[in-house]
């Protein structure tokens, strides 16, 4: 709601003042701290101030803005590990030079003038027209004075003829519109290679010599990791839950207590055509009446099925009440008269009725039970928590945790901190995925916290043994290491092969040619763009074929670990018609950085000018990065 309270300047210079970081404020020592101006202030340029409560109620703002997006709340001290502080304090002193500025210049703005902006703003309309009681329930529950809001929108205002004034009639010039229209829609025509990894044939295996040396440059690749040994515990609803303990009778009793769980309410589909003129309804009713279907109305005002379809709806489903009255009173079919509907009359068809039905006992018994006994498991594993926490207490072992209370832990022979076991094969694990965190930052005998396992259950766990990471033998890896080898070679014999044939085409022999030696399919593109991948081409791979006139070579990485020798044979440069759709977005957005780029100079000489000094202490207990003494 603070946003819709921002627009009440309303134009692109608003949205710059409220974007505007400042990039000349870039760090906290851009001036001295405060000597003996007010504690109660942040900042001050020139003779305007920024108050440390205006700065405190701006960085709460935006840290719960930021917070939404994120999901969770940030605090003020992860604010300022963010920036978030700087970004802040920078536009509030944007804002004060210039509206010291605007003061130097004596610009203002009448009441009725101010007036009119803020009645014009959408944010506080209704209906099109301006709505005080919005306007105050938007200010009230943003914890903001009338008089605050009316005199922050007086001094934006103000700010804004500054702006208008200095780049207000601005606009992207033709020639640099051009350039860019040329160098983003520029499109090339290209026939191409793909080597693989197979162009190279087969490869031998490496000698004892070069294998061993190969693996004394890549020991770490071949590290065995770290291993733990782990005794889990593992307590959750859904294991303690024993359906066969819950009786028919109690099935039956709470079948009937959540009978309406079990019951479905009728449904209808509906089929509508709206009509705007009640007179042409009563028109199509008669044609209905005189043979004419529903198909044959749909047909003259060429309507599909899903543009009068409504779907099967249960009647609190329905927007129209008097829609949902009338289909639910007929029956299936044609209703033969019009129905006034909320927003036009309309002829509706009533083509299918799902009946309420309520599904028997017998359907749900299993079902009725299966729940009830995870609700009484629920209770158990709470009272059983309490229980292993207490016996755990006392320096009891999982083990006999388990022999005490019938329980059975889980042993994990070896697992390293991604989830595998010795032969790097993953585990499935117990509970959550906090099990390997937590086991990895602990050690043996040592007493671990439990850990959650589901939505109500619990995980208790031991490290039972560690297993240091180590250098493997060359003879344990012996496999790996061949076919990483083989890897290596046929990686840098391909880039050898792709890098000799474009040589080749640069020294004048033919695609052609050098594509019938190889043995290799000739593939086109038509109509390169830059930065655009394709099946063969990633975007930079796309964006080499820039780089030269039309003959030019290329040799770089394609797609998959295949190498791609590309040779440009167009080039089509896009025509410029200043008015045409596409280069709108192209103007507005080079208008826009132009704009910005002049605005933050202003400020920026504004604020050297003026001279900036910043409250670092106070600022500091706000965000709550200040150190007692």
């Amino acid at each position: 709601m603070l946003d819709a309270l921002r627009k009440g300047a309303g134009t692109w210079v608003a949205k710059i003042f409220l974007v505007l970081l400042v990039l000349s404020f870039a760090a906290w020592g851009i001036a001295d701290v405060f000597r003996g101006f007010q504690t109660t202030t942040a900042a001050k340029v020139g003779n305007a101030e920024v108050s440390l409560i205006d700065f405190e109620r701006s960085y709460r703002q935006e840290l719960d803005r930021i917070g939404r997006q994120i999901g969770r709340p940030l605090s003020t001290t992860e604010g300022a590990q963010f920036g978030i502080p700087q970004q802040v304090l920078g536009r509030l002193i944007a804002d004060a030079a210039m509206n010291d500025e605007a003061k130097a210049m004596n610009i203002g703005l009448s009441k009725e003038e101010l007036a009119k902006a803020i009645q014009a703003n959408p944010a506080f309309q209704r209906g099109g027209k301006y709505d005080r009681n919005l306007l105050l329930e938007l200010l009230r529950s943003n914890g903001i004075r009338e008089e605050q809001f009316v005199t922050d929108q007086q001094l934006t205002f103000q700010r804004m003829q500054i702006a208008e004034g200095i780049s207000g009639g601005m606009s992207a010039p033709k020639t640099m519109l051009e350039a860019v229209n040329a160098y983003q829609n520029e499109s090339r025509s290209a026939r191409y290679l793909v080597l693989t990894p197979q162009s190279v044939g087969v490869l031998a295996d490496p000698d004892e010599a070069a294998l061993t040396a190969f693996y004394d440059e890549r020991k770490s690749d071949f590290r065995a990791p770290e291993l733990r040994a782990l005794t889990v515990l593992e307590l959750t609803p859904e294991t303690m839950a024993k359906a066969e303990t819950i009786t028919d009778e109690a099935a039956r009793a709470e079948y009937e207590r959540t009978i309406n769980r079990y019951r479905t309410e009728e449904r209808r589909r509906v089929r509508q055509i709206p009509f705007t003129d009640p007179a042409e309804a009563e028109t199509a009713a008669a044609d209905l009446a005189a043979g004419k279907t529903f198909a044959d109305l749909m047909a003259a005002r060429n309507l599909k099925e899903t543009d009068v379809d409504l779907g099967l709806l249960a009647r609190d489903k329905f927007l129209d009440p008097a829609i949902a009255e009338a289909a639910f009173s007929a029956a299936q079919g044609i209703v033969p008269q019009p129905v006034k509907g909320r927003f036009s009359t309309v002829i509706l068809d009533v083509a299918e009725i799902s009946p309420a039905a309520t599904r028997p006992f017998e359907d749900v018994r299993d079902e009725i039970k299966a729940s009830l006994a995870l609700a009484a498991a629920e209770e158990d594993v709470m009272d059983l928590h309490d229980e292993i926490e207490d016996a755990r207490a006392g320096g009891t072992t999982l083990a006999e945790i388990g022999t005490r209370f019938n329980l059975t832990p889980t042993t994990i022979a070896a697992v390293d901190s991604t989830g595998k076991d010795a032969s790097g094969n993953a585990l499935t694990l117990p509970g959550t995925g906090d099990l390997l965190a937590e086991a990895f930052a602990s050690d043996v005998g040592v007493e671990n916290d439990v850990l959650a396992s589901g939505q109500r259950g619990y995980l208790w766990f031991e490290v039972a043994s560690v297993t240091p990471a180590r250098d493997r033998d060359l003879s344990e890896v012996r496999p790996a290491v061949v076919d990483a080898w083989l890897a290596a070679e046929r990686e840098k014999k391909l880039v050898d092969l792709s890098l000799a044939t474009a040589e080749r085409l640069r020294k004048g022999e033919t695609l052609d040619a050098v594509a019938a030696e190889l043995g290799l399919e000739i593939k086109t593109d038509p109509a390169l763009k830059r930065n655009l991948a394709s099946a063969d081409l990633p975007a930079t791979a796309a964006s080499e074929a820039f780089a030269g006139p039309v003959g030019t070579v290329v040799e770089t990485a394609g797609t998959g670990g295949n190498r791609v020798v590309l040779v440009v044979d167009s080039i089509a440069t896009p025509a410029f018609f200043i008015e045409a759709e596409e280069i709108k977005p192209i103007d507005e957005q080079i208008t826009r950085q132009l704009q910005d780029s002049l605005l933050n100079q202003l400020v920026s000489q504004v604020e050297k000018d003026k001279g900036v000094e910043i409250n670092q202490a106070g600022i500091a207990q706000v965000i709550g990065t200040s150190q007692t003494q």
